[in-house]
């Protein structure tokens, strides 16, 4: 019994693979090219101001430590939270319009939202959202 050979179609698999493996050479390549022609093409006159830490405008005075308020983390980080809660908020409600899904997806979002409501309760009682 004679079985067909299936090269043409392993062939057609690996070239498709080695088109992706050029771009990426040519991608590798490109940049690499454009970092040597920045580095032979901009001049280097190196000063002292140059060697001195940049920050936002201001010259560095005195010691790098400083204090910084906590509550602004506290800030971010519940911005990030509600953030994040309204990107789940989207997929919800396009499985909720879905057929045979509303009332399992309907207790699911609101023990979701009763998480983040526990935790926004809790930093009202700390009162971590007072801002003074």
């Amino acid at each position: 019994m004679h079985v067909p050979e299936r090269t043409g179609l392993a062939a057609d698999y690996f070239q498709s693979y080695s088109v992706v493996g050029l771009l990426a050479v040519v991608g590798v390549l490109f940049v690499a090219v454009a970092f040597a022609a920045g580095r032979l093409l901009r001049p280097v006159v190196p000063t002292q101001e140059k060697f001195l830490t940049y920050e936002c405008g201001v010259d560095p005075v005195g010691e790098g430590w400083a204090h910084t308020q906590v509550r602004y983390y506290v800030y971010a980080f519940l911005y990030v939270i509600f953030a994040v809660d309204s990107i789940f908020l989207f997929p919800w409600a396009t499985v909720f319009a879905a057929a045979g899904y509303g009332a399992t997806t309907l207790v699911e979002m609101f023990i979701f939202l009763g998480f983040l409501a526990v935790g926004l309760l809790y930093a009202y009682k700390k009162g971590v959202l007072t801002w003074t």
